[in-house]
């Protein structure tokens, strides 16, 4: 009956959601929460650069939010799971890569490895007990990097427009020339609206050392739940790349949710809405299995 009843709570929340959004939700289940909302941390490291963060403490799992590339913890889908989460009682961590948002550090001078040990300091410092990964774009890869590393701390993972190994795929596939050329040049550009300048720039040094993190060549050996939401319209990494991580992972439950009209950055009310579903349903098969 307890379980019943946690249910129907939780799926109470849930329908404020989707009556009134996340805003709704604020004004009538969390008054005072701006008062509470958690503050900008910032975590030292041994010759590394500091790393931002905001972090709710709560129930496990807890979650953890990865962002894109050149994003921040400061995003829409960011900022809805913080309310979510404080909703439910459950542990919310956000933070910005080295380089990105508020954390030290320059981008141009990360890589993939140094994101992804970003990660694991993440989770062995400050998160506390299993945790579900949530990553977004290029998160969604360093979220597959960081549950093969530290298995123990990944209760499950969600993907949004998921960008495993993409940058790699994506230059290598590109006409041998046209490679040449930016290989002499030292420098790939690549066009883009989520950037001020209007392009990405990638060092040829960035590639090379992504080649190291590539997981798509062979089975990926990780075993709990999966979920992959992308979507049809995503410009920037195919959907497809999620059907890919979907087939290697060993994990037994998978699912790939396709949006018909979803877009890269997935941070539309219906997207985040799903985004939050899935992780309530992700939480309730979690803590019914305890």
């Amino acid at each position: 009956m307890a379980a019943v009843a946690l249910r129907s709570c939780r799926r109470g929340l849930l329908q404020i959601l989707s009556n009134g959004g996340l805003a709704a939700l604020s004004s009538k289940r969390l008054e005072g929460d701006r008062r509470h909302k958690s503050t900008v941390q910032y975590a030292s490291r041994p010759e590394l650069p500091k790393l931002a963060y905001r972090r709710v403490k709560g129930k496990s799992p807890g979650v953890v939010f990865l962002p894109g590339y050149g994003s921040n913890m400061n995003g829409q889908k960011a900022e809805a799971l913080e309310e979510f989460c404080r909703s439910l009682g459950h542990s919310y961590l956000r933070f910005d890569y080295t380089g990105h948002g508020a954390s030290e550090g320059v981008l141009a001078e990360g890589t993939i490895g140094t994101w992804k040990k970003d990660v694991l300091f993440v989770l062995d410092e400050l998160a506390e007990g299993p945790q579900i990964l949530v990553g977004s774009s290029i998160g969604g890869w360093l979220m597959l990097l960081a549950a093969i590393a530290r298995p123990e701390k990944t209760a499950a993972l969600v993907g949004i427009s998921t960008a495993a190994d993409y940058i790699v795929t994506s230059f290598n596939s590109l006409p041998l020339e046209t490679r040449k050329e930016f290989e002499e040049k030292g420098e790939w550009t690549v066009p883009t609206k989520h950037s001020e300048e209007g392009v990405y720039k990638f060092s040829m040094d960035f590639l090379r050392e992504a080649e190291n993190h590539c997981v798509l060549q062979s089975p990926i050996p990780i075993t709990c739940p999966v979920r992959l939401i992308h979507g049809l319209k995503d410009e920037d990494v195919p959907w497809h790349i999620s059907m890919q991580v979907a087939e290697r992972v060993l994990s037994p439950d998978v699912d790939v949710i396709l949006r018909r009209h979803g877009q890269h950055r997935m941070s539309e009310k219906d997207d985040i809405k799903l985004m939050v579903y899935t992780i309530d349903d992700l939480i309730d098969k979690l803590t019914t299995l305890v």
